[in-house]
């Protein structure tokens, strides 16, 4: 409860800032994903610094559908996301997740590859108690937040395609749902689509 307060809260103060944001265009406002990875028993600050071994046989395939909302200049982009999820191996079930994303869009190297760096926060639903979350500190729940953190590179002038990488992520927020203090994370790549 306190988690969809707290995302309530996050919302309402992004519309009240109203800080010269401008509507994205509608060319291109709509994306779809397609990405799968495999899980690491690492943590997520150790999957952002790209310290990624010590992976565990289950994996996953997730499908994922979203729009840009809103951006300021060229430099940000707020986006929300829906996905499907399915895991095999050690775990066998479905998840269920919804984020909101900001993404920054400059490099400079842009000219080259255009590359941009989001940051998503969410919530997230399993169909069952995962089994790595379980194996971490002993109990987990269904329902959890859901973090992202992705790299997304594209040919300049074809941004339709994209490929990125991904950490997918879920956990208890450091105890503050269900005094959870573990979680997940499964390292990931795939394809996207805009339209």
């Amino acid at each position: 409860m306190i988690y969809i307060k707290s995302s309530f809260i996050f919302l309402v103060v992004l519309m009240i800032m109203n800080i010269n944001i401008q509507c994205v265009a509608d060319e291109g406002k709509y994306f779809i994903s397609l990405y799968g990875g495999r899980a690491t028993e690492r943590k997520f600050l150790e999957v952002a610094r790209f310290c990624f071994t010590d992976f565990v046989d289950s994996n996953i395939i997730v499908v994922s559908a979203g729009k840009k909302l809103t951006g300021y200049k060229d430099l940000l982009r707020l986006e929300a996301e829906g996905q499907i999820a399915k895991h095999w191996g050690y775990q066998k079930h479905w998840e269920i997740n919804a984020v909101l994303i900001l993404r920054w869009l400059k490099f400079p190297w842009d000219k080259y590859i255009d590359t941009s760096f989001a940051l998503g926060d969410g919530i997230s639903y399993a169909t069952e108690d995962p089994k790595l979350e379980v194996d971490d500190i002993g109990w987990t729940s269904k329902m959890l937040n859901y973090l992202m953190l992705e790299w997304e590179f594209s040919v300049p002038d074809q941004h339709n395609w994209s490929v990125f990488m991904r950490n997918h992520h879920r956990s208890g927020i450091y105890g503050l749902i269900d005094d959870i203090s573990g979680g997940s994370n499964i390292v990931s790549g795939g394809i996207r689509y805009y339209f």
